[in-house]
Order: structure tokens, then sequence, then C-alpha cells
């Protein structure tokens, strides 16, 4: 599996952490397809089947993403000739 891009995944995740909130706080019709919306794209996202693992995997995700981002600013530069 590729790894997202950082800015769609962090972006999902926010999607997620709304529909969420406003469907805990209001529960409608629509914020449960919202939810369920969100929920389905963020396991397809991570390889995963259930809400709770892609939670984890989105972190361990972002957690590699970083990491390879600090390798590439620490990695020497060289001009081409």
């Amino acid at each position: 599996m590729s790894l997202p891009a950082e800015k769609e995944l962090r972006s999902l995740l926010a999607r997620f952490a709304d529909a969420r909130f406003r469907h805990d706080l209001r529960p409608t019709g629509r914020s449960s397809r919202e939810l369920e919306d969100a929920s389905r794209a963020l396991c397809v996202m991570t390889g995963t089947r259930s809400v709770d693992r892609a939670l984890a995997a989105a972190d361990d995700l972002l957690e590699k993403l970083r990491t390879a981002r600090c390798a590439a600013a620490r990695a020497p530069r060289t001009l081409a000739a």
C-alpha cells in the first residue's frame, strides 16, 4: 500500500472528527450519513475495516510521514553540475 499524502490524511481526519462531534452533539440522519461516509473513507485510505483500527493506522501513517519528512530535511543536498 502506498502512503497517502499527509495533507489528504489530515484533511480526512479533520472531516471525521467534525462529523463525529456533530453527530454526537445532535444526531440526525444527515450527521449519521456524514459520519458513515467519513468513517468509510478513513478505512479505505488506511486499508482497515474498522474505525478504531483506521484511527490507529492513521496515527502510524502520520508518524511515518513525519519521519520521512525529517529524514529528507537532514539529507545532504548536492547541486547539479
